[in-house]
């Protein structure tokens, strides 16, 4: 499950009732020389998939449906920093929930590898995601204020063409009612992506969300 920063990913996931892992935690530490930059600033670009460890990410995705564990860092986004790792269990369960903004970027991966139920992308209307963003951001401390507030801007002017790039990437924009839908029907085992498209979400493991081991629904970073 993919969207925008802020745009509810993280509490949809919580809402279903899945295993959960969250691709956030694959973010680059500080200090990572190929960390990329703003065009025309000194701030790091949070915001770009060059500044996440999508090899790793996909190895979990793997590894969880493959046998069902895996071992994941916990990261601080405060710090820019890894701070620890847990293992993640998700027993037999034949669908777990991988979200984070990001999401979209390892669509044609799972797919390959047979890992995938669903790919979804989470929209709305871009000022309600800016609010929702920013007040999660400042309640956490984040990152700065001047920070939050230049990235907030700046999300909220690109959020569309954000959400038009997930979809080119193969996964399906829509509302939260609608994915609460297509996530159960994926549970069920009656929501399985064609071959040909390239989705970013629902993933599988030993127990394949819904035809075979275990699947990974998708839906990309910070929420």
């Amino acid at each position: 499950m993919t969207g925008p920063s802020g745009s509810g990913k993280s509490s949809l996931a919580a809402r279903t009732g899945l295993p959960v892992l969250r691709l956030d935690d694959f973010y680059k530490e500080a200090g990572d020389p190929t960390l990329p930059l703003v065009g025309g600033s000194t701030d790091i670009d949070w915001d770009s998939p060059d500044s996440w460890d999508a090899e790793a990410a996909v190895a979990a995705i793997g590894e969880l449906c493959r046998t069902g564990r895996t071992d994941v860092p916990v990261y601080d986004i405060s710090t820019s920093s890894r701070t620890g790792h847990e293992d993640l269990h998700i027993g037999r369960t034949p669908l777990f929930v991988a979200e984070g903004i990001f999401a979209a970027d390892i669509i044609d991966r799972c797919r390959s590898l047979d890992l995938l139920a669903d790919a979804l992308c989470l929209r709305g209307r871009p000022s309600t995601t800016f609010r929702r963003r920013l007040l999660r951001d400042l309640r956490e401390g984040r990152k700065s204020v001047p920070f939050l507030l230049r990235r907030g801007w700046r999300l909220m002017r690109t959020e569309r063409r954000i959400v038009a790039r997930h979809v080119a990437l193969g996964a399906h924009a829509c509302a939260k009612p609608e994915a609460l839908g297509r996530l159960a029907a994926a549970a069920a085992g009656r929501c399985r992506m064609p071959a040909h498209s390239s989705p970013s979400g629902v993933h599988s493991s030993p127990s394949r969300a819904h035809s075979s081991p275990s699947r990974a629904h998708s839906s990309p970073s910070g929420d």
